[in-house]
């Protein structure tokens, strides 16, 4: 193991459940699985600050991700610091329970993504990304609690839908911190609009078109998630899932009313409670 691979420093952010669109190890899922599912949390925040960081090069993003893949499938041993022994509790949890490894992995292929790239054009190459970025955490949840496999397609369409809603929600910050834009830059351009516009203090009207054929596309996939809930046996789980396709619905609604450039658009306590009393239908 070289220590060129890992650097010197330990990465992980101050980032916590609190800033996720979806409750983390809450009373939604049942005592049991929750370490697990902290651990598969606290790899996935890892890895994602590792593509984040600022001080960091794109080479050695890449080298790092493709580390922390490489513990997760038991080629390489981790050193004793904070962000890689995530790897190593994950693969862990994996393998106790079962479910397979590419779930973690599978995030490591999205970031390696994001060090190359950071301009997207088209739709279809930003659905690709959401394959890896978002859909694995679908896929973890559903594994360990011994769902079947045709509840993968709604919850690939649920997670890509929240993937593309984070993405609304942060375009400005992602822009000006990453220099990274996941707007489709044709659909900019057909709207005589272009990157630049999404630091401005408020979107264009433009801009906002953009928008909305991002949200059109969310809608849709919101509208095949409705369906994930009831095919759901666990019936924690089946709470869980039906209060994250309502919160998902309402970010989508809020995202067309309000303006992500002006400032993040997030979800108030009454659309939380709103969400939980519709989930609470599906118990």
């Amino acid at each position: 193991m070289s220590e060129d691979v890992w650097g010197a420093a330990d990465v992980t952010s101050a980032k916590g459940a609190k800033d996720e669109n979806f409750p983390v190890g809450t009373l939604l899922v049942s005592r049991a699985m929750r370490p697990a599912i902290m651990a598969y949390y606290d790899f996935a925040r890892v890895v994602d600050d590792m593509v984040d960081n600022t001080d960091l090069s794109a080479g050695a993003k890449i080298a790092r991700l493709t580390a922390m893949a490489e513990v997760v499938r038991g080629e390489r041993v981790a050193p004793a610091r904070a962000d890689a022994q995530t790897a190593v509790r994950v693969r862990e949890h994996l393998l106790r329970t079962g479910v397979p490894l590419e779930v973690a992995t599978d995030l490591t292929v999205a970031f390696v993504q994001d060090a190359r790239k950071n301009r997207y054009e088209s739709l279809e190459e930003l659905i690709g990304y959401c394959r890896y970025s978002a859909n694995p955490v679908g896929h973890f949840l559903l594994k360990l609690h011994g769902e079947a496999d045709e509840t993968l397609g709604p919850s690939d369409a649920l997670c890509t839908a929240l993937q593309i809603i984070n993405h609304l929600q942060d375009v400005s910050d992602d822009l000006r911190i990453l220099d990274r834009c996941y707007v489709p830059l044709p659909w900019l351009a057909e709207e005589g609009v272009g990157v630049s516009d999404l630091l401005l203090v408020r979107s264009k009207p433009g801009v906002r078109r953009v928008f909305d054929r991002l949200l059109d596309e969310v809608d849709r996939l919101n509208r095949e998630a409705r369906r994930l809930p009831g095919l759901i046996r666990d019936r924690r789980m089946r709470l869980y899932a039906a209060v994250i396709v309502a919160l998902s619905g309402r970010l989508a609604a809020r995202l067309r009313r309000e303006d992500p450039v002006a400032g993040r658009v997030s979800v108030s306590r009454g659309d939380a409670a709103a969400a939980l009393l519709w989930g609470m239908r599906h118990l």
